[in-house]
This record gives C-alpha cells, sequence and structure tokens, in this order.
C-alpha cells in the first residue's frame, strides 16, 4: 500500500491543507494520506505552537468524515526537533509492508537540499511535489524520485488564521466547521 506523507504544523489544519492532501489522495496513486503533525520543525520557531495535541485534534477534527485521509503522531515520541528522514526510516521499520512517499510544495523543494539527509530520502523514497506559485522549484524538481503535481491552491497560511483569532477577525471558512466551532469554544490561539 503507497502512503503519501504531508508533514505540517497544522497551527492550524486549515481548507488549504486538506485541499492538499484530498488532492494527492484522490488524483494519484496514494492509496492514504496521512497528515503529519510536526512537533518541531527545525526551521520555525516552538513558541508559536499551539499544543501538539491540540493540534492533532484539530487535524483529526478536519478530517473526520474523509476515509483516505488519517491524522499522525508519529513524531511526537521521536526525539526533537524532528527530521524528516529519521521519521521516514522509523516508520519504514515500522510498517514494512507499506511504500511511503514524501508530498511537498515547491517552496520546500527549492529549499530541499538544507534538509538533513536530503540524498538518502531521494535515493529511497519518491517525492510528491505540488506546485506553490511564487517559488523556484529548483535543480531537483527533475531528479527521477521527484513528480511534479497540479494541485488546486488557497493563498492561505496558518500565521494568517491565528493573526486573524488575535485581531478577532472571522476565520469561518478558511477551516472545516469542526475545527471552527473547537477554537471557538476553546479559545485557542487567543
Amino acid at each position: 500500500m503507497k502512503i503519501g506523507l504531508f508533514f505540517g504544523s497544522f497551527n492550524p489544519v486549515h481548507v488549504g491543507h486538506l485541499i492538499i492532501a484530498n488532492f494527492m489522495a484522490t488524483h494519484t496513486d496514494l492509496k492514504e494520506v496521512w497528515l503529519v503533525v510536526s512537533p518541531q520543525n527545525p526551521l520555525k520557531k516552538k513558541s508559536s505552537l499551539a499544543k501538539d495535541y491540540d493540534r492533532l485534534h484539530l487535524v483529526r477534527l478536519a478530517i473526520d468524515n474523509n476515509p483516505k485521509l488519517k491524522a499522525s503522531n508519529i513524531e511526537f515520541d521521536l526525539p526533537k526537533p524532528s527530521y524528516t528522514v529519521d521519521t521516514l526510516a522509523y516508520l519504514k521499520e515500522k510498517h514494512p509492508q507499506k511504500e511511503f512517499v514524501l508530498i511537498m510544495g515547491g517552496d520546500n523543494l527549492g529549499t530541499f537540499h538544507k534538509w538533513k539527509n536530503y540524498e538518502t530520502i531521494l535515493n529511497n523514497y519518491q517525492v510528491y511535489v505540488y506546485s506553490r506559485p511564487k517559488y523556484e522549484l529548483g535543480g531537483l524538481a527533475n531528479h527521477k524520485s521527484v513528480s511534479l503535481f497540479e494541485a488546486p491552491m488557497m493563498d492561505i497560511s496558518a500565521s494568517y488564521i491565528r493573526q486573524s483569532i488575535k485581531d478577532k477577525k472571522s476565520i469561518q471558512y478558511l477551516v472545516t466547521d469542526a475545527v471552527f466551532d473547537y477554537i471557538e469554544a476553546s479559545g485557542l490561539y487567543k
């Protein structure tokens, strides 16, 4: 079974994330897409993150009715910060019957050469890349392990959503109804 791994802080998960995950699950040869909630991206500040289990809960709420999408907390028990190459190795060992594919945006492909052991990833895994306007894909776009896809895109970010919440502006329709209701009721990000 071929599983796509869509890593992210999901701080919070929004409809842009879900459109990409659903596109990859339904328009490629992937059987499922796992949204892997990263406890700490080595390239981002931890201070702006909501608690790990809050973000995982929001992902679960967002994808509750889609059998092709799964929420994963696989990195919660791995050493911090999380490095994709280590998570992939752990998953391969834990699920030898599954074939894992890395999903990333074109913005990440352009800086992929800065990732820990990126050559190991390219030599052992397929990488499915969705285009991101205004970003150069870089030289790795032609690598044999890289496949490019034109997924529908929304110009939306989790930081925009967090700022809107702080500014007491509505985030309705930027997140699913279940995520919206939970954020409203819990006061998360306020």
